[in-house]
Order: structure tokens, then C-alpha cells, then sequence
């Protein structure tokens, strides 16, 4: 049975693996990282680094799982408090763009990697379901609003798609020495594309 230090630096192992891994598949793709070069940037020798992940492939996935459970989890509080569908939509996105400000390359890579990389030849990609589950209480938002009538009666996937769409490129493509994005700013951007009823 492991101790509650030794269970504490297994954790700051892999994050360390983790966080070295996104910059090596960052400069060189997943094609041209290799388990040698994440083993280097990590500074550990490979067979600590095969202890944890067995291919480049699992440290990929272990990013995107890691990733998207940490942004899952940094929105619970704001989803317990339970205000109004389009608050709580607004506040959600502000909390995603606080964390994508922090750090950078993670949430890029993130919202990014699925759309350059073929995906469809991994077996287990439990980062999916995290991801399916804040797609689907931001499109319960949208519809619970829309039914209050917070939101315009239009079709809540393609809101979601138009909002997803713009404000990814807000927050990766907009002003980068800006350090916060506001909920004014998150309402003006809906407003501008859609308006209340």
C-alpha cells in the first residue's frame, strides 16, 4: 500500500510527463514525438516514463483526459449555483477563457489537436466523455434559455456551434496580451450574434 507522499509524487511524475509531453507534441506533432524525446523533456529515463504510459499515443490521451477533466471540474461550482440558463452559460465561458489564459498551449491544444489529428484509430479515449459532458450542459443551457426565452428561438446546435466557434477564436486568436475576458465582453459577443427575444 502506497503512502500518501508516495501517492502525491506518482501524481507529480505524470503531470511532469504530462506537461513535458504537450511540448513536445506541440513542436513536433504526434507524428515526430517520440517516447525518447518526451522521456528527455520530462527529465526522466524511459523506463520511468514506460512505467506510466506505455506509448506516446497513451501520454497523448493522457493530456486530453487530464485536460479536460481539470476544465470539468473548474466549472462545478458555477454549475451548482443554479442562476439563470444565459448567467450561467455567460459564467462558463468566462471560466473557460480564465483557464485557457493561464495556460496557453493546453487549451489549444486541447479545443485543437482533435481537428488536426486523426483520432478514430484510439481505442480509449475517456478525455470524450468529459468533453461530451460540458458540450452537453452548455447545449442544456441553450435550450433551457431558449425556452425562457434568455436565448432566441433557433436551433440549439447550431448556437452552439456559431458561440463554440466564435469564441474559441476570442480566446486564441484575439488580443494575447489581454490576461481576462469579462462577462460583459461574453454577453456583447452574444448579443452580437444573437439577440433576446
Amino acid at each position: 500500500m502506497l503512502s500518501d507522499r508516495q501517492l502525491e509524487e506518482r501524481k507529480l511524475r505524470q503531470d511532469r510527463i504530462l506537461s513535458s509531453a504537450l511540448d513536445v507534441f506541440k513542436a513536433n506533432g504526434l507524428d515526430g514525438a517520440t517516447m525518447d524525446s518526451i522521456a528527455e523533456k520530462a527529465g526522466f529515463g524511459k523506463a520511468t516514463l514506460y512505467y506510466y504510459f506505455s506509448s506516446k499515443e497513451e501520454v497523448f490521451l493522457g493530456i486530453m483526459e487530464e485536460g479536460w477533466k481539470s476544465l470539468l471540474a473548474s466549472l462545478e461550482v458555477i454549475i451548482q449555483e443554479e442562476q439563470s440558463p444565459r448567467k450561467t452559460f455567460i459564467k462558463i465561458l468566462v471560466q473557460i477563457a480564465q483557464n485557457a489564459k493561464q495556460r496557453p498551449n493546453l487549451y489549444e491544444f486541447l479545443f485543437q489537436a482533435p481537428k488536426v489529428i486523426n483520432l478514430t484509430e484510439f481505442d480509449d479515449q475517456k478525455w470524450k466523455k468529459h468533453q461530451g459532458k460540458l458540450y452537453s450542459i452548455l447545449q442544456g443551457l441553450l435550450e433551457d434559455g431558449i425556452e425562457r426565452k434568455e436565448f432566441p428561438k433557433l436551433n440549439s446546435n447550431l448556437m452552439f456551434k456559431a458561440i463554440g466557434g466564435l469564441f474559441t477564436g476570442l480566446i486564441f486568436f484575439g488580443d494575447k496580451k489581454k490576461t481576462d475576458i469579462s462577462e460583459e465582453e461574453v454577453e456583447a459577443l452574444l448579443n452580437n450574434l444573437i439577440s433576446k427575444q
